[in-house]
This record gives structure tokens, sequence and C-alpha cells, in this order.
């Protein structure tokens, strides 16, 4: 079953999906001015324009309309009178405003798409698979490279072409803005690369990912720049026993919440709940962040397919942090771990 039958399946009246990825996914088509009508028998016809028209005409599985630039208002006439779902989240107010003046009975949905695309197949969980590979060896490489006395700036940058030189030709550049956190702004999970110098004796939260044909990695690790003070040591060890427990939670048909809790209560249990306020996971794909959650909220249950993060933290106002990130795929009993370098605490100079 194609992914556009699987899509089809799910429909009781027809979806324009306009979400750029979705488009793309379901047709292989990247394009930023594109949409795709999916109706609930199968059928489907994508809509962009000139600029695209060459690679529309081959997409296998939907006919292609050419329209002008504006293909919402275009879709406007076309569509009139017509009962049509559309993707919520991401088609805007103006959008949806040109779509009812132009007489089609709007319906919101959400998450169609995006549900096929937590279940990842065969060629996706390769991508992926390659991409933390490559991952892998950028942090094998870092381990190696001086800390102390670098700015953040510096090693993020180093990072950045580190992906491109290791990535096989195949890496387009980084799923993510890279985060290096040395020290006291290791308090921050989502700290930005500053010009400020790595110290000795403190940690560094490194969090970088990359695409690998069209498809992202993510991975965390946490490094020492020599001894370290006691409690950051401590905070290090509660951390990995967090983050073992977390992945050894994942596996088919539990849910994100009960996920998340197996690393919360080992944080609790140490006495640092208050300083571990994120969510232990995401789904990943063609975005660094999809379906399923893995947070105290998340009624998501994981199914095989789902590639997801385990990514505990524990942040400490003043003196700094740490967090350590796996990627794994879910499978029919259990879960494979894909980012596969050490998680024992490595010391840099």
């Amino acid at each position: 079953m194609t992914r556009l039958d699987r899509l089809a399946a799910a429909l009781d009246e027809p979806l324009l999906v306009t979400t750029r990825l979705n488009v793309r996914y379901l047709v292989g088509l990247d394009s930023s001015n594109a949409a795709l009508l999916v109706q609930p028998g199968g059928e489907a016809t994508l809509y962009t324009d000139s600029r695209y028209a060459r690679r529309a005409e081959v997409v296998e599985g939907a006919s292609f309309t050419q329209t002008p630039r504006h293909v919402i208002g275009e879709l406007a006439e076309l569509l009139s009178g017509r009962r049509v779902g559309i993707e919520a989240a991401t088609l805007t107010v103006a959008e949806w405003e040109a779509l009812r003046a132009g007489g089609v009975d709007v319906v919101p949905t959400t998450g169609l798409v995006e549900a096929l695309r937590a279940v990842k197949d065969d060629g996706e969980v390769a991508a992926i698979r390659a991409a933390c590979a490559v991952s892998d060896r950028v942090f094998e490489a870092l381990a190696r490279e001086r800390f102390v006395g670098r700015t953040e700036r510096e090693l993020a940058w180093w990072i950045e072409r580190a992906f491109r030189d290791l990535g096989d030709g195949h890496v387009t550049g980084t799923a993510f803005a890279v985060q290096v956190a040395s020290g006291v702004r290791g308090e921050s999970p989502h700290a930005e690369p500053q010009a400020v110098p790595v110290p000795a004796g403190t940690l560094v939260t490194v969090d970088c990912g990359c695409v690998y044909d069209g498809y992202c990695s993510d991975c965390t690790r946490t490094f020492a720049t020599g001894e370290l003070p006691a409690e950051l040591a401590e905070i290090y060890a509660v951390c990995l026993e967090a983050q073992l427990a977390g992945v050894a939670a994942v596996g088919p048909g539990v849910s994100g919440r009960d996920a998340d809790a197996a690393s919360r209560g080992v944080i609790a249990a140490a006495g640092y709940g208050e300083r571990y306020g994120h969510g232990m996971g995401h789904g990943l794909g063609l975005e660094v962040h999809e379906a399923p959650g893995l947070r105290p909220e998340s009624d998501d249950l994981l199914q095989a397919g789902n590639v997801v993060s385990v990514e505990p933290g524990i942040y400490l106002p003043g003196s700094g942090g740490v967090r350590i990130e796996d990627l794994l795929l879910v499978t029919a009993d259990g879960a494979e771990r894909l980012t596969l370098y050490t998680k024992d605490l490595q010391t840099v100079a």
C-alpha cells in the first residue's frame, strides 16, 4: 500500500495537503509552492506553478495541474462549492479566507499525514540510521579536539563542517542549530553558542544532528573538561541512569507518558526533579521534531517503526547542566539504539 493509499483510507472527505514536507512525503516533490488534493478513493492531484512543473509532471500516484504562482487563489476557484479538509496547523489565515471567499467549504483537520510519517518504512529507517552513523563519527572526532580556551562558537562551527566532511556526500546540512553550552551556560537546555571560551573543570553539553538524504539525526553528549566539582559529577551519573531507564522503557504499546516517567522518576528520586523541566523525547524523521511525543502529558502510543529520542537532562542554576540523548527505533519487541557513541563520561582537553 502506497503512502497515498494509506492516507486515502483515513479520509472521510478530500484533503488539501499544503504542508511542504507532507507533500514531499506523499509524492516526492519538494516545492515551496505546491498543494496536493487527495480523495478518499485514492485519486490525487498535484498543483504547483511553472517553476516546478517539470518535476511535478513525473511524480508517481498523482496527476498534475499547473497553476499560476498563487496556488491557493487558483484552488479557491477550482474547488468552489466543494467540502475539503485542510491542514489547520499550517494553512495561514489569509489562505483559509481565500478558500472560503471562493466558495470552498473548509474543514480543519490535524495530524493526518503526520500520523503516517510517524511510522517509518525501511527506506526512511535506512536514511536515519545513516544520519546517526555520521553523528557517531562527528562525536568521535570531536572528542579528540581541544575544548578548553576555544569559544563555544568555534566548536559549533567545527561541528557544522565536520558533518559535511564526514557525511559521504549525502549530508546537506545540520538538522538544527548546533548547541554547545559550557559551564554555567549549561543551565539552559537550549543555550545558543556564544563567543565565550570554554573553561576547564566543567561540563560541556553538545546537541547536534545532520540531514542525510532528507532525514535527520539528533544526538546529545556532555563532556568533562577536567576534574569536575562533586555536584556536576553527581548530576552526570544521575542523568545517565535516567537516560538508560528511559531507553529501557521504550517499546511498542508504551505510552509517551509512561516512557517519560521512567526517566523522570530516577531524577526525582535523586532530588533533582525540579531541575528537569522538558519532556524526555520526541519523534524524528523529515523533521527533527515529529510525532510521537514522550512527555508527561502525552497520550501517544509507541509502535514499531517510530524513531524517537530519549534525552533527559538536569540543569542547575549557577552551576551547569547535563543532557544525554540517543535515537531509538521502536521494533516489534522493543527498541534498537541508533546513536552508538559512548555515553561514559568523556574527559576532553
